[in-house]
């Protein structure tokens, strides 16, 4: 089979032929169909001390299954999180970390729709928001930041801002159901609101807790870093929660299974709308991570194997 691999920080990215692998126990051999290219993967690549698996988001067939698996059997069309190579042909989903996708939605349905999803889902919920809050959600224009702006209308914000790199991605966002845009550089992101939803980090997170108002919330949920003085904090009395769907997903598998169900819900009904920005072939991964890397997506970027 084929995959993509990299043999230093930085890349180059390129395609090596490699047997396809074993599932061990608890786990899912999958035949990938679409594989989602995300922020924090491109930034293994760019960022990581030494080589590691490109991962990630992927869907497509089990072609089998290892010892212990209960929930799946081949045949099986399912979505998940790939800790090991997801850039290939073949990949190993861990049977905790797959969901079934249903039948009348493709691949890249799945991939642009439950993970990015999930994580946008789950940030909201860390912020516990009340209906006729108001948010702001940064990275506004990506492939979780696309979903949070909608579910974020959808939970009842009375007014969405999206923070965002470059006044080009406005309209999309707006298109989205966001009342009103900031740029990253500006002076002032506009009037304080409830809760910030942070996909950035970084330098970012300053504006970020300044948007809030008094008492505001702030999630992180970002791979950036950064860091918040705890002045900013008690000045305000605002406060700062840290996200991470791994977690949910390894401990919570109920609320993880709840959340899925959601999504696929709000889907079939058109309140929930993902985006695709582009679909690469397998050979094509450094374009797709050029264009993650130079934050021009208007939502999801997909590898197809």
């Amino acid at each position: 089979m084929r995959r993509v691999r990299y043999e230093s920080t930085g890349g180059p990215l390129f395609l090596e032929e490699t047997p396809v692998p074993e599932p061990g126990p608890g786990e899912l051999l999958v035949r990938c169909e679409a594989v989602g290219v995300t922020l924090p993967v491109v930034r293994k690549v760019t960022e990581a001390a030494a080589p590691v698996p490109l991962g990630g988001e992927l869907a497509g067939e089990v072609v089998s299954v290892g010892a212990g698996v209960t929930r799946f059997r081949p045949g099986a069309r399912v979505t998940g999180l790939c800790f090991g190579h997801g850039y290939a042909d073949f990949a190993l989903l861990h049977e905790a970390m797959a969901s079934p996708v249903p039948d009348d939605a493709s691949a890249v349905d799945a991939v642009a729709l439950v993970r990015s999803g999930l994580v946008a889902l789950g940030a909201l919920e860390a912020a516990r928001p009340e209906p006729g809050e108001t948010a702001l959600i940064t990275a506004a224009a990506s492939g979780v930041g696309h979903l949070a702006v909608q579910l974020a209308r959808a939970r009842g914000a009375s007014r969405v801002v999206g923070a965002v790199s470059a006044p080009a991605k406005a309209d999309f966002v707006r298109s989205l159901g966001a009342d009103a845009i900031a740029l990253y550089p500006d002076a002032s992101w506009g009037d304080p609101v409830d809760y910030v939803l942070d996909a950035v980090g970084g330098e970012l997170l300053t504006p970020a807790l300044a948007a809030l108002t008094p008492g505001g919330r702030l999630v992180a949920y970002s791979s950036g870093g950064g860091t918040i003085r705890a002045y900013d904090l008690l000045v305000g009395a605002k406060s700062v929660t840290g996200f991470q769907m791994a977690r949910i997903a390894r401990e919570r598998s109920e609320l993880y299974e709840r959340w899925r169900r959601e999504l696929w819900r709000m889907f079939r009904e058109g309140t929930l709308r993902p985006v695709v920005h582009g679909e690469f072939a397998l050979e094509e991964a450094a374009k797709a991570h050029e264009v993650i890397e130079s934050r021009r997506n208007l939502g999801k970027v997909v590898l197809h194997p």
